[in-house]
């Protein structure tokens, strides 16, 4: 066992309340880290209060619900943040009126918030770090994994690794996979519910795929505005489902979707190749070197992110 998890498995011991949090606009591994630690407490310490927080996303609701919570409860109690890289982007500030904080996050560690970090940036995702809670926990408490913790740490592992096919997802990530596919949970069902696409989702990604442009340098960049958010009836948190499509395009090596929201647009920045992280930091953002996001406030700030992006593809084309 590592000394950072043997350190949270006796935290944890120490405390009769713990809360759980995770970022803001979550996605299934906010999710599957989050609820699936939950559960795993829940399971191991049925005397403890283990609750969940944050803002509900609807499209998640097939993995869970959260819990409503007082203010008062944060009083003497523990406090785990999941798979949230920066203070800011933590989904209910309330975090830090618990006696004590713990961060367990995969990403970059540049805000090194909390009285515990632990952070594994070679990890697909923070509900594969969950699950080595579990084995560090089986092997030294004989914690129980349950088939419903099963179930979403395995939902966060795959959506956090684009099903298998990201190069997060490693050796290790498919042992993981293959014992918590053992568990009794429908995994079609599953992913069903994580890929399903719905009929306003598939015509944006019509318009997406309609408009969107690719540099000699391999850059590829899609806006999408308030008006054509409002036109196709969808909310900017299930933008997120389109992210992915124009790395399947021919010649691709970086791309970036701008999401006008009501008071920023937010920037989500993929790539095959070129490190775009740094890119991210200098736009309120952060992330992996594939894998970032960051927020502007104009569409001229947008298009300053286009350039410094085309950028880094270019100098990658040439070395």
């Amino acid at each position: 066992m590592k000394m950072t998890e043997k350190e949270i498995i006796s935290t944890i011991k120490q405390f009769d309340t713990i809360i759980i949090h995770r970022h803001v606009r979550p996605d299934p591994d906010a999710y599957g880290s989050q609820i699936g630690l939950a559960h795993l407490i829940k399971e191991n310490y049925p005397d403890k209060k283990v609750l969940v927080t944050g803002e509900e996303e609807r499209s998640l609701r097939f993995l869970a619900t959260l819990d409503q919570i007082e203010d008062s409860t944060y009083e003497d109690a523990l406090v785990i943040v999941c798979d949230t890289a920066n203070q800011e982007r933590v989904c209910d500030q309330r975090y830090t009126k618990g006696k004590m904080v713990i961060k367990i996050d995969h990403h970059p560690n540049h805000d090194p918030y909390g009285d515990i970090n632990w952070v594994d940036t070679g990890a697909s995702s923070t509900s594969e770090m969950i699950y080595e809670l579990y084995l560090a926990g089986n092997a030294n408490e004989k914690w129980r994994l349950t088939d419903e913790a099963a179930r979403l740490i395995y939902a966060g592992i795959v959506g956090d690794t684009g099903r298998f096919l990201f190069p997060s997802a490693t050796t290790k990530t498919f042992q993981y996979a293959s014992e918590l596919v053992k568990y009794d949970f429908d995994r079609t069902l599953l992913y069903n519910n994580l890929y399903n696409t719905k009929h306003r989702i598939a015509r944006l990604k019509g318009y997406v795929l309609q408009h969107f442009s690719v540099s000699e340098n391999g850059f590829s960049t899609i806006k999408i505005t308030k008006e054509i958010l409002e036109e196709y009836g969808i909310s900017p948190s299930e933008t997120s489902q389109l992210v992915g499509i124009l790395g399947d395009i021919e010649g691709v090596i970086a791309w970036v979707f701008f999401i006008e929201e009501t008071d920023v647009i937010r920037v989500r920045l993929r790539s095959k190749g070129p490190i775009i992280n740094d890119i991210a930091a200098r736009y309120n953002g952060g992330g992996h070197p594939m894998a970032s996001g960051a927020s502007v406030y104009t569409w001229e700030e947008a298009d300053e992110v286009i350039k410094d992006l085309e950028e880094v593809c270019k100098i990658f084309q040439e070395i």
